[in-house]
């Protein structure tokens, strides 16, 4: 029932989640959809650009996010901004992801950047619980100093999804 509550929480509010990659992987998962890190090697695909640098893909491994796709809630990311300030991602794109994709088996959510230091792997329950759903799911007064710094935070938000999203679920 709360995959179904964060289901229709996104689609009321903007009707898709977002995953960011650089331009050039977009003939990879026009080919084979978006692929976690172990799936990219899975299928011996070398030349995906990632986003992370060797700290953040060392955090993914001891952390067994390598497995997972991430995605975000809205069309824009830190990480996102961080890589492309960095020049690991050049011209980035932002995938419309339906949100019926939650329903694959295994979704875990975190509160904040997954790879970060005690950041944990949430249920859908227990995401509901820690999400602020007010700011995620709403439509909000943004130039209240307040309630941006909670979108701020929101934006940090990561949906795990297990393995890789399908084409069925990818709006290129």
């Amino acid at each position: 029932m709360s995959i179904l509550k964060i289901i229709n929480g996104v689609k009321a509010f903007n009707g898709y989640l977002y995953h960011f990659t650089d331009q050039r992987n977009l003939l990879s998962i026009k080919k084979h959809g978006i692929l976690s890190f172990e799936g990219a090697n899975k299928f011996h695909i070398s030349n995906i650009v990632t986003g992370g640098n060797d700290w953040s893909h060392d955090a993914d491994g001891y952390s067994g996010l390598k497995k997972f796709v991430h995605l975000c809630f809205w069309s824009e990311h830190p990480m996102e901004y961080i890589a492309r300030q960095a020049g690991r991602l050049q011209q980035t794109s932002f995938l419309k992801i339906n949100p019926d994709v939650l329903n694959i088996m295994g979704v875990k959510f975190t509160n904040d950047v997954s790879n970060k230091s005690g950041v944990k792997l949430l249920t859908p329950e227990e995401a509901l619980d820690t999400f602020d759903c007010d700011v995620l799911f709403k439509r909000s007064n943004w130039k209240d100093p307040l309630i941006n710094a909670r979108m701020q935070k929101t934006k940090k938000y990561e949906v795990l999804i297990p393995d890789h999203v399908p084409l069925e679920y990818i709006r290129f």
